[in-house]
């Protein structure tokens, strides 16, 4: 049986593998609503009715593949596993997809040795998991929880100024979810189980192929907003300049020692200049820090510090700093009786991520919720270099299999 799986779940990573993937970089460009996003989510549909599945999506997208069926009014709440198709701008083959290819692979297994659910089983595919597209990671587990309402997430903008709506209506939904009656997913399930590459190398460092999450660190997003004056470049005097992206490089660089200070995470991956180009001193810039910390104390005081030294650094080049935070998420942390019984019997480790998942967004709208993550050897994420091993991912299909079954029998 355990060869059936290892066939199932190879066959089906070797057909989701090239979707999207970049021929030049190798990396993956899934955003979405976007045409490679899309066909992706088609794989899952397809993947889903041949295993026997009912499929349902919500206004969004939000996508469930019942095992038994979807959980009905009075009956017992589902059992929810899966994770996210999307993906970062030239990002790696595992992030999201490995759970919902694991999942798939799960449920299979248990189906061929014959197990019978007490309660629905679901795999779900979350949309916008990533917030590369318009900014507000876990968008989809934002609204399917009650979390994000829909008129602010109906006016969210993507980089070219299309709004969510305007998208969604490109991509073929049929109706406008600002004219849908939304029944919240919290409702319907009893708890959910997300698998995903770890992020890190704790399980390198532990030599475990599979571990159990604690805890999300809180974590957010910020736009820090340089203002100078625009000027020539070569006629204009170095004395005589007021320039953002000067102060902009000095935050950034102030931002890295911060955190390394502090043992905590900053970091600026994305700038916006105007008017962006070669023979111009700019006369803004935006660019966008990520920060992370192992508490809400540390994170708040990083920030308050990068934004002191970049008031400063404004001071002395003549320029202005506005900093707008855009998200930010709290500590979550995971159910510690979910947790327990997953882990019992078994030797995997219990470990805290810096990673920000749909997860942390079930588990905070009051869903009990666990991870489990599997070995990544480089620890390299958001890369074209992410990787995990095939025993490793098969001992993730193990694990989560097992999971399933505990929870759902």
């Amino acid at each position: 049986m355990e060869d059936i799986v290892a066939d199932d779940f190879e066959a089906m990573w070797r057909d989701l593998l090239p979707v999207g993937r970049s021929a030049s970089s190798g990396g993956y460009f899934r955003q979405p609503f976007g045409g490679a996003e899309r066909e992706a989510m088609a794989w899952f549909h397809e993947r889903a009715e041949a295993l026997g599945l009912d499929v349902e999506a919500d206004p969004v997208g939000n996508t469930v593949a019942w095992w038994g069926g979807p959980p009905t009014a009075g009956g017992p709440k589902a059992v929810l596993t899966g994770s996210h198709l999307d993906s970062v701008l030239d990002g790696g083959a595992f992030d999201g997809p490995l759970g919902v290819v694991s999942a798939l692979a799960a449920v299979e297994r248990l189906r061929a040795a014959g197990v019978s659910p007490e309660r629905p089983v679901g795999v779900a595919v979350f949309v916008e998991e990533e917030g590369s597209r318009f900014g507000l990671a876990c968008l989809g587990t934002r609204l399917a929880t009650g979390a994000l309402p829909w008129e602010r997430a109906a006016e969210l903008r993507d980089r070219d100024g299309v709004r969510l709506v305007d998208a969604l209506e490109r991509a073929g939904f049929p109706e406008d979810p600002r004219h849908v009656e939304w029944t919240e997913l919290r409702d319907r399930i009893g708890c959910f189980v997300e698998l995903h590459v770890e992020q890190g190398r704790d399980l390198v460092d532990r030599d475990a192929p599979v571990g159990v999450a604690s805890a999300i660190w809180p974590h957010g997003r910020y736009r820090f907003d340089f203002a100078g004056e625009a000027n020539h470049a070569g006629t204009t005097r170095m004395e005589d300049r007021h320039d953002p992206m000067l102060t902009y490089a000095m935050t950034a660089i102030a931002a890295n020692k911060q955190a390394r200070l502090s043992g905590q995470r900053a970091t600026f991956g994305r700038v916006d200049v105007h008017p962006n180009g070669t023979n111009a001193v700019p006369s803004r810039v935006s660019a966008w820090l990520d920060a992370r910390a192992e508490s809400a104390q540390h994170l708040e005081e990083m920030l308050a510090g990068v934004e002191r030294l970049g008031r400063e650094r404004a001071g002395r080049d003549g320029t202005t700093l506005e900093v707008v935070a855009e998200s930010v998420s709290p500590e979550v942390r995971f159910d510690t009786e979910l947790a327990q019984r997953i882990v019992a019997g078994h030797d995997w480790p219990v470990i805290p991520t810096a990673a920000g998942h749909d997860a942390g967004i079930l588990q905070s709208a009051g869903v009990p919720t666990a991870m489990l993550f599997v070995r990544n050897p480089t620890g390299v994420s958001h890369s074209p270099d992410e990787h995990a091993e095939m025993g490793d991912c098969l001992a993730g299909v193990d694990a989560l299999a097992a999971t399933l079954e505990r929870l759902a029998t």
